[in-house]
């Protein structure tokens, strides 16, 4: 293998499947880079990326179904060690010679599989008997020539089969969910066992091999970044700094929509623990002044957005005008952007353009700088490791993820000074007590909205009050693309609702968001 493992991955050949994200997850759970590509990539696009594996996704149709999603099966004739699931498992058998009925039995959820014989290198070391998750109605009813049946369930006569020659492997059912009780070790079997291929892809080898590049991206020219406090910003900015010191210089734009603390912590926690050089440009009154009177959420995002721009272009004329009197051109410009950005906006696997993503409040096309995205091939986990690998406070890495647009999207109804200490106070006490419960790793994020727009009645030293409503928004979720309401106990539901209510005077009310994503989303704007 080369050391360079981005040039030789494990491709996850994407057939419109809801895990096909979770694939590559679990691939590099088990010390092995992945890589997401759709079905239609051509024989010619798979020998270009050079892949130690293939592993071939499910998807939601049936391979006899009316535009089923394609795939050039002379893709096998390159002789690439291949594990097809599901929809894959069936499209290897059919291409091979084997027979893909509709047996009229189907497969949903947790299903029992008993393995045939041993279950071979594929499902060497789970037991005769598992629970595996299933989601089929079609099924392999005989396998290609060449190949060992390794398992079956009852409605199923070959729910895995192998050919250890070829090296090719498939699962009827989708080992790479929890449910599925041995999955991940199915997983790292044709990885490790099969294919033999180390687990070698850690954060340590990621921090070596991007440095090497950053350094040779980036020769003697300056760099900035934009530095939002947010990890992926924070980790990008570490790691270009540990490849090249001081030709960095990070910005850091003071928007005054941020959570208490946060100027501070990147100011003196983030300096002390990186060395980095760092720019605060001190905004807040512009921003302010530019959303006086604006209520409607699209507009409120746009307004902060085009403003973080021209507060963000200022800063790099300053910082050019100084490089060009040292002699050093700026050129390039550093963004926190990860994996599942370029996947939700089209770039992954060919997937639809769910949302765009600009990693600083939208660049414009003019800018005149080269993009350095070090954690661009990266998941949100894969990216805090990196960050404790380069020394970053545990407060920075393991923060909940904050909107670009920061708290003026967590108030409904006009952004003003006086409700965003309002709203920073509450916020401030639901962190603490969160933390102080030991819950921040068993949540997502957890937004708390100021409904700014309404007032309610309540009670305050026998006296009526007429305040502000907040919401509390925790939710749970791997990749924010779907989420759930997290149920936190009572009791620290109760405190957060007490403090906020005694030592927030502007507030008399505490209320729980318990809708999941879909139908809502995390934020409330």
């Amino acid at each position: 293998m080369s050391t360079d493992t981005a040039q030789r991955p494990v491709l996850v050949v994407d057939f419109g499947a809801q895990y096909a994200q979770l694939i590559a997850r679990r691939v590099r759970e088990a010390g092995v880079f992945s890589e997401l590509v759709p079905h239609s990539i051509t024989p010619d696009e798979v020998r270009q990326k050079n892949p130690v594996a293939i592993i071939l996704s499910g998807g939601p149709r049936s391979v006899y179904a009316e535009g089923a999603p394609e795939f050039d099966t002379s893709v096998f004739d390159l002789g690439i060690p291949t594990l097809g699931i599901c929809y894959g498992f069936q499209v290897m058998a059919k291409a091979l010679g084997g027979e893909v009925a509709e047996t009229g039995q189907r497969e949903y959820g947790a299903t029992d599989a008993t393995l045939a014989g041993d279950g071979g290198v594929l499902l060497a070391g789970t037991p005769a008997a598992q629970t595996v998750w299933m989601s089929h109605g079609d099924a392999v009813v005989t396998a290609p020539d060449g190949f060992e049946v390794l398992a079956q369930t009852e409605a199923t006569p070959v729910a895995a089969f192998g050919n250890a020659d070829t090296c090719f492997y498939g699962v009827q059912w989708h080992p790479e969910v929890k449910h599925s009780d041995h999955g991940q070790r199915i997983i790292e079997n044709f990885l490790h066992k099969a294919v033999g291929l180390p687990a070698s892809w850690n954060s340590e080898s990621v921090i070596d091999e991007q440095v090497a590049r950053i350094r040779e991206q980036v020769g003697s020219a300056r760099v900035i970044s934009a530095l939002s406090g947010g990890v992926d910003s924070a980790v990008s900015t570490a790691l270009v700094h540990r490849a090249i010191g001081d030709q960095l210089t990070a910005v850091f734009v003071d928007h005054g929509l941020l959570r208490k603390g946060e100027r501070e912590q990147v100011e003196n926690d983030y300096v002390a623990s990186t060395g980095v050089r760092l720019v605060t440009v001190d905004a807040a009154d512009t921003f302010l002044g530019h959303l006086a009177g604006i209520t409607d959420p699209e507009t409120k995002r746009k307004t902060i957005g085009r403003e973080f721009i021209r507060a963000f272009e200022q800063a790099q004329r300053d910082l050019v005008a100084e490089a060009k009197a040292e002699g050093e051109p700026v050129k390039f410009l550093v963004q926190g952007t990860l994996y599942p950005d370029v996947v939700e906006s089209g770039g992954g696997a060919g997937t639809a353009n769910i949302k765009s993503h600009h990693n600083v409040g939208g660049l414009p096309d003019d800018l005149d700088f080269d993009l350095i995205e070090p954690l661009r091939t990266l998941f949100k986990d894969e990216v805090r490791e990196i960050g404790r690998e380069l020394g970053l406070p545990e407060a920075i890495v393991g923060r909940q993820p904050f909107p670009g647009p920061g708290l003026g999207i967590r108030i409904i109804g006009e952004v003003t000074r006086e409700r965003l200490e309002i709203l920073r106070d509450a916020d401030a006490i639901a962190r603490a007590e969160l933390t102080a419960a030991g819950l921040d790793g068993e949540i997502w994020q957890c937004p708390v909205v100021l409904l700014a727009d309404v007032r309610s009645v309540g009670v305050q030293g026998d006296g009526r009050t007429y305040g502000h409503p907040v919401v509390l928004r925790p939710v749970s979720s791997e990749d924010a693309m779907t989420a759930d309401w997290t149920r936190l106990p009572y009791d620290v539901l109760a405190r957060i609702s007490n403090r906020i209510t005694n030592e927030v005077a502007e507030i008399n009310r505490v209320t729980l968001d318990v809708t999941s994503k879909p139908p809502a989303t995390i934020e409330w704007e």
